[in-house]
């Protein structure tokens, strides 16, 4: 079995691990190395080790990236599990389809974004993308093929979708679309002064607006606390060309000595942005809306050599504004903030899976370089709040939670852990089960 640096999107752990080829939906499930285990790799678009499996072997789905069916009048797609989303658009855009739920990149698979059950800016209105499986297949150790849905082996279904590619291969799936006039958001941008500002536009916007997200300035303290800018967006109703090609971005080529994002730039960055002058309306093509950062290639590289970690926790809706603004605070407070402050609300519609993310209340998403100890240091100050207000981190963006902190918040492991194919595991998996 060759051995290859594989890495996730923080580029906090580079190890070599085998591979192991899988080369068509219709192959047979591979072999383990001895005494090792194994985990299907996509895109690798994870932030932490929720898609490595250091000391074992990984499984390369992009092979798997074949169109199979788009039904053009009820929106089903049908496709295989390594196809990025951004291939998917390619060919049901012009048809006037769109996907129900989206993530932040359009790189990754879609498998992936059923193996982490994915949330978008429309949680309130639709929930995860879980909710809109029709099937998919999976491809257990044992050589079983089966068919898996809310209908047809549910719970093996439910352990599926969120569960972080431990239940064997997804080979293919099939999902249901929406419709859209054409490529373009109607996008409504308001700067907001703080925290009870951004909760009373969420909820005016929550009734007549599909699309909602939030930038936070991080370093905002006092009555300043929470400021940021709102965006609501709904697909827009104009009809546009859709490029044949889509333009080009920018690139960072390598990666910097050091990290680019500090406290001196940040403090910089952030000042600037919220006072920049803004329209309040305005007409946009959907990638600059959903994916801002796809436009800068490899933009994780501004993080320097020791990667970056992103924190992104939910807090139930009983302790959400309070909960949050405890996090800002100590955020504030310890200096450590992030260009990359997302604040979200998600809305009561249940997720479908046994370890999906998201539930009722605010998520609040950073980014933050790696600096070790001073880092952990505020993660664990981080931590203690997100336990006493009764949430959980996101395993998709996490690389360094406690166990017990993933236990607590994901009291639905235990029945999980019956549906794990036992072929596989993953490095966060064996992380989070430590002493369970």
């Amino acid at each position: 079995m060759p051995a290859h640096t594989f890495t996730s999107w923080g580029n906090v752990i580079r190890r070599p691990q085998e591979s192991v080829a899988f080369p068509s939906r219709h192959s047979l499930f591979p072999d383990a190395p001895e005494q090792g285990s194994l985990l299907p790799y996509g895109n690798g678009r994870s932030y932490g080790d929720s898609c490595l499996n250091v000391g074992a072997a990984l499984i390369p789905t992009r092979g798997l990236d074949r169109f199979i069916a788009l039904d053009a009048h009820s929106g089903i797609v049908t496709c295989e599990a390594g196809m990025l989303l951004d291939e998917m658009f390619r060919i049901i855009i012009p048809a006037g389809w769109f996907v129900p739920v989206t993530p932040g990149t359009r790189f990754v698979t879609v498998g992936g974004m059923i193996a982490n059950d994915v949330h978008g800016k429309n949680h309130h209105a639709v929930g995860t993308i879980g909710r809109h499986i029709v099937r998919l297949e999976l491809l257990r150790s044992d050589g079983r093929r089966l068919i898996c849905s809310p209908t047809e082996n549910p719970q093996l279904f439910s352990a599926t979708v969120g569960g972080l590619g431990l239940t064997g291969i997804i080979t293919w799936a099939q999902l249901q679309l929406r419709p859209i006039a054409g490529p373009l958001m109607a996008v409504e941008t308001i700067r907001f002064a703080n925290l009870d500002e951004f909760l009373r536009l969420q909820t005016e916007s929550d009734a007549d607006f599909e699309y909602t997200v939030a930038w936070v300035d991080c370093l905002g303290t006092g009555k300043q606390l929470g400021r940021g800018w709102f965006e609501r967006a709904n697909h827009s109703t104009a009809r546009a060309a859709i490029p044949q090609e889509p333009p080009r971005g920018l690139n960072v080529p390598l990666t910097p000595p050091f990290s680019l994002v500090n406290a001196v730039s940040l403090r910089a960055f952030n000042t600037l942005y919220y006072h920049r002058p803004r329209p309040r309306q305005r007409d946009c093509w959907f990638e600059s809306y959903f994916y801002p950062l796809d436009s800068i290639g490899h933009w994780n590289r501004l993080y320097g050599p020791r990667g970056l970690y992103q924190y992104q926790c939910v807090i139930p809706e009983s302790a959400g504004p309070e909960g949050t603004a405890a996090l800002l605070r100590a955020i504030a407070r310890n200096g450590q903030g992030s260009f990359l402050a997302v604040l979200k609300a998600f809305g009561a519609l249940e997720s479908p899976g046994m370890l999906s993310f998201p539930r009722h209340g605010l998520t609040l998403a950073l980014d933050f370089p790696n600096r070790g100890q001073s880092l952990e240091r505020l993660f664990v100050e981080l931590d203690a709040i997100v336990r006493d207000c009764g949430g959980r981190l996101y395993p998709a963006k996490d690389g360094r939670m406690p166990p017990e902190l993933f236990r607590d918040g994901f009291p639905r492991w235990r029945e999980f852990s019956q549906y794990i194919d036992p072929r596989c595991s993953s490095s966060f998996w064996r992380r989070v089960m430590d002493g369970a």
